[in-house]
């Protein structure tokens, strides 16, 4: 019986997905709905190979089923994680708010030494304040204090770990 199913699987591999789903049909009595050749391929083969050699043993089925009632099934929801004392007083905004999580909360100030002299950046919701005016972007910012183009990020050391700010 083996040498029939090897037989059948290496006719197989010559049959297009067409051919595949009307052999699905008939080894497993109903239709289906795939159209990806490896897909079916690998089913029918398995399906052949069941049907020649037979299912599960008994002792395997009584096996299976001892593991699925023995696994651990949460019956009750999970605790809330504990908060430590104050922590309800606390109010920290979301960067991911603000659209880059490389941003730190509104409230801080960047302070970044350039040519001598020491520049100060409010950090703001929408924005950033730097000397009594309002930037949309950081990069705008170090271009004022710069005179040329540079990443905001890179220029007041908000990268993210692992990569390298240049300092000028």
């Amino acid at each position: 019986m083996a040498l029939n199913v090897a037989k059948e699987i290496a006719a197989l591999k010559s049959m297009t997905v067409g051919q595949l789903r009307e052999k699905y049909q008939t080894v497993f009595g109903e239709p289906t709905q795939a159209g990806n050749k490896d897909f079916l391929f690998k089913r029918i083969v398995w399906r052949l190979q069941s049907l020649a050699e037979g299912d599960l043993s008994e002792r395997a089925r009584k096996r299976a089923a001892e593991i699925a009632r023995d696994a651990d099934i949460r019956m009750t929801i999970p605790k809330p994680p504990k908060t430590s004392a104050g922590a309800e007083r606390r109010t920290v905004a979301a960067p991911a708010a603000l659209g880059d999580d490389r941003l730190p909360i509104p409230g801080t100030v960047l302070t970044r030494t350039y040519r001598g002299r020491a520049h100060h950046v409010t950090v703001l919701p929408k924005g950033f304040d730097y000397d009594g005016e309002v930037y949309r972007t950081l990069t705008a910012v170090a271009r004022k204090i710069t005179g040329s183009h540079w990443n905001g990020f890179l220029f007041f050391g908000l990268v993210k770990p692992g990569a390298e700010a240049t300092d000028e």
